[in-house]
C-alpha cells in the first residue's frame, strides 16, 4: 500500500479515526507520519494511556471519585488512586494492602489468581503427576461433599492408577 499523503513511499503507519460517528483511514509512510505528528517516537506507549482511553467517557473534565475510599499502604504511603494512575506499586506491602481490589484485575488479565508456573523438562514427569494427584484429591473431596459417590469412585481409581505408575518410576 502506498502512502496516501505523498503517494511515493510504502505506507507503514495505518491510522483509523472515528469522530462524530464518521470513520476515516490514513495510510502514511514514516516520514509523512512524522511531519503530521501521527508518529511520535519520543513518547512510549503506556498501560496508563490504554486504560485512560478505555475508561474515557467523552466528558470534558475528568471524573472525580472523592466519595470512594482510597486506601493507603501503611509501609510506603502510596494511595490506590496513585497506583491506578501509574500502574506501579511503591513496595511489596502494597499487594497485601490493595489485595481485594487486585484479585478481580489479576483474574481478568491472567484468567486465574494462582500462579502455577512452568515445569522444568527434567523434573516434568514427576511434578506433573504430583500436580495431577493434588487436583484429583481436591475433586475427590468435592465429589464426596456433594455425595456423588460414583464419581468419587472413578476419581479414587484414577488416583490408585497414578500411585501405581508413580511407584514404578521410582
Amino acid at each position: 500500500m502506498i502512502c496516501t499523503e505523498c503517494g511515493k513511499r510504502p505506507a507503514t503507519v495505518h491510522i483509523t479515526k472515528i469522530e462524530n460517528g464518521k470513520k476515516s483511514d490514513m495510510h502514511l509512510c514514516e516520514q509523512c507520519a512524522l511531519t503530521k505528528g501521527a508518529l511520535n517516537i519520543n513518547t512510549g506507549f503506556s498501560i496508563n494511556d490504554l486504560l485512560t482511553g478505555l475508561l474515557n467517557t467523552g466528558a470534558a473534565l475528568p471524573i472525580k471519585m472523592d466519595f470512594l475510599d482510597d486506601p493507603v499502604c501503611p509501609v510506603c504511603g502510596i494511595k490506590y488512586s496513585r497506583f491506578r494512575e501509574t500502574g506501579r506499586f511503591g513496595c511489596g506491602s502494597c499487594y497485601k494492602t490493595f489485595g481485594d481490589r487486585l484479585t478481580p484485575l489479576f483474574r481478568r488479565i491472567h484468567g486465574n489468581i494462582s500462579h502455577t508456573g512452568k515445569i522444568p523438562q527434567r523434573a516434568g514427569g514427576r511434578l506433573k503427576v504430583i500436580r495431577e494427584m493434588e487436583t484429583l484429591k481436591a475433586e475427590l473431596s468435592n465429589a464426596i461433599k456433594n455425595e456423588e459417590y460414583e464419581k468419587a469412585a472413578e476419581i479414587r481409581d484414577k488416583i490408585r492408577a497414578l500411585d501405581k505408575t508413580n511407584g514404578r518410576e521410582e
